[in-house]
């Protein structure tokens, strides 16, 4: 019986993300009601907030199903692997699986999904507010591999360092379909931008090779020497 209620809850939980995202792709975040939700699913208001507490989270389940993945990938990682080798083979493999997350995803509605939460400001802060709490829970795991013993300084701040390198590639990954690409034709070129940044991440952007254009040696951008 336990079986069976677990996934009468499932079926429900699922019923409601996917009306819920229908409509909002159908009409905008903002001119749908939680009751249409509700009704499209098939369930009552009430029951709607014992799976969703707020339209907010309706739309943003998906994004919340990866909530602590990073910190996930690190404490699961292969014996003997360091930490960053783990979140660039995850990413990577994320690539050639083409996970939404990674932004190499060329299904219409994956790409409708990702317009309308970082085009509605609310969905975006929140998101915002996701990658701060994976932030927190990276920096934790890997100052627990790293045995990080400066008030968690150096771990912290590699873990701003790695989500703000995976959102960066997404984001230009996602760019790039929206602009007409396929993620056929754009996968190689993500994964090799995907390997530049945790490249850098490994060995510190002192290793980088020239100076950005307008820019001469020893000065800043916007400088003159």
């Amino acid at each position: 019986m336990t079986g069976l209620r677990d996934l009468k809850k499932r079926r429900i939980h699922e019923a409601l993300s996917t009306a819920a995202v229908t409509l909002f792709l159908e009409r905008g975040f903002a001119e749908v009601s939680v009751a249409e939700v509700a009704a499209a699913a098939e369930v009552s208001k009430p029951t709607l907030f014992k799976y969703f507490a707020s339209k907010e989270d309706l739309a943003l389940h998906r994004i919340a199903d990866h909530q602590g993945e990073p910190a996930r990938v690190v404490r699961g990682r292969r014996p003997g692997e360091d930490p960053l080798a783990a979140l660039r083979r995850h990413f990577l493999a994320g690539l050639d699986r083409r996970d939404p997350v990674t932004g190499l995803n060329d299904d219409a509605e994956v790409l409708a999904y990702h317009g309308m939460i970082f085009g509605t400001p609310g969905l975006a802060a929140r998101v915002f507010h996701y990658i701060t709490m994976d932030e927190e829970a990276l920096a934790a795991a890997l100052a627990e591999a790293w045995g990080d013993d400066r008030d968690g300084l150096t771990a912290r701040l590699a873990a701003g360092q790695a989500l703000t390198a995976q959102r960066v590639l997404a984001r230009r990954n996602w760019a790039a379909l929206v602009a007409g690409a396929t993620a056929a034709q754009v996968h190689p070129e993500a994964r090799d931008a995907a390997e530049h940044a945790f490249d850098l991440l490994r060995d510190g952007f002192g290793t980088t090779t020239g100076t950005p254009t307008g820019t001469t040696e020893g000065t800043t951008p916007g400088t003159t020497a």
